[in-house]
């Protein structure tokens, strides 16, 4: 794979083409996870499904597992970068990214407390494509598997990243609205009484087993914001890597941090010994645009914006609280057009489009289609996912996992 042929403005992506097939490293977990990592997430993700927070639920004698487990999102937050450092080799200069998607395959483990997660990485493959947004753009794919202490393979993501060159996304202005939407008090309470709604069905479902489920079934419209400065900050402290000296280099190499990234969007690592806010990634480096108006629109976006991850942990959290706990979502492909901005609601609608015989066990598998969306209905993610879901009541003794 070569340059573009653009006439004005290409991209050589020839050094990304010897990272791919390598081993790559990154970050590992220093410590198992913990009770307090799995609440922080839930919180984190605005998602108020007590079976991901309140032992008591977690633990009653309904209970499948007996104990706290983290949803499944949770696996993305257990590496360095979510997963999309794989997707991120090569030094292209004047480069940002964004992401583009992720692709899930669960395997049947769950992520307990007392768990240590290690990660194995890879560059899967990229193609380089014109775009209005900024031209010569690459969507590249990354490999990231996750496996417990007792060598088992939880789950394996496929995250898309789109690298592009932020002056020519300055250049083109497509997204231009520089200030946050505005809101009336009454629909901010019509918002509030939505989300209660949502969470009052979650609730509701608690240990409970999902059956007889029929193509055509709506799943319940979920609401996420209007989001703000404070609750994008919020979701980046619920990655653990954001804490200081969480993780530790396992000694395989890696471009991420030579991948190309403007001065004032890269980590300065000999600040970063004397002072770790260096490191930070928000306060300094690549994720800042997050928080800070004049580095979004340094990438060429307008105003702070929010992590592709967590739109993928919201589509995942919103299928499994639809499913319930006595279900495994087994695969899932999503990708994202646009990040969620501040001052943005976002919407989260599914449907059951088919139900056929899951040939492995026997059981009802589900297939979800999801829309995610803001509230003037321009969609930011797209997508679907399988979901194996339980059959009938069972003894303790019995139960999986």
């Amino acid at each position: 794979m070569g340059a573009n042929n653009s006439d004005t403005i290409t991209m050589d992506t020839t050094p990304v083409d010897t990272w791919i097939g390598v081993p790559l490293g990154g970050g590992q977990m220093k410590d198992p996870v913990a009770p307090n990592d799995i609440r922080r997430w839930a919180q984190g993700m605005q998602n108020s499904n007590p079976l991901y927070y309140d032992e008591s639920v977690a633990q009653a004698q309904d209970s499948r597992f007996g104990e706290l487990v983290a949803p499944q999102s949770f696996a993305v937050c257990t590496d360095d970068s979510h997963g999309a450092a794989p997707a991120i080799q090569g030094n292209i200069p004047g480069t940002h990214m964004l992401f583009g998607g992720d692709e899930w395959w669960f395997y049947g483990p769950r992520i307990r407390p007392g768990d240590k997660i290690t990660r194995s990485r890879m560059l899967f493959d990229y193609k380089l494509t014109q775009t209005g947004f900024a031209g010569p753009t690459m969507f590249s794919r990354g490999d990231t598997e996750y496996v417990n202490q007792n060598g088992e393979f939880i789950c394996k993501q496929r995250s898309t990243s789109i690298r592009y060159l932020a002056e020519e996304a300055r250049k083109r202005q497509q997204f231009s609205e520089e200030k946050d939407p505005t809101w009336t008090e009454d629909q901010l309470m019509d918002v509030e009484r939505r989300k209660m709604e949502y969470f009052a069905q979650v609730k509701a479902l608690g240990n409970q087993r999902k059956l007889n489920v029929q193509p055509g079934e709506q799943l319940p419209e979920r609401l996420i914001g209007p989001h703000t400065i404070a609750s994008f900050t919020t979701e980046w402290r619920a990655y653990p890597f954001t804490i200081w000296h969480t993780f530790r280099p396992d000694g395989l190499p890696s471009s991420l941090y030579d991948a190309g990234w403007l001065p004032e969007m890269s980590r300065d690592f000999d600040k970063g010994d004397i002072d770790p806010t260096h490191l930070d990634g928000l306060y300094h480096g690549p994720s800042r645009g997050h928080v800070q108006q004049e580095y979004a629109q340094l990438i060429g976006l307008p105003r702070a914006y929010g992590y592709g991850a967590s739109m993928g942990a919201w589509i995942l959290d919103y299928i499994g609280n639809w499913a319930g706990v006595w279900s495994d979502i087994i695969h899932s492909k999503f990708s994202y057009r646009t990040p969620a901005m501040t001052g943005d609601l976002t919407l989260l609608n599914g449907e059951v489009t088919n139900v056929r015989e899951d040939p492995m066990t026997g059981q009802p598998l589900a297939v979800i289609q999801v829309t995610m969306s803001n509230q003037d209905d321009a969609v930011l993610a797209t997508g679907g996912a399988e979901v194996r879901l339980p059959t009938e009541d069972l003894p303790r003794s019995e139960r999986p996992g």
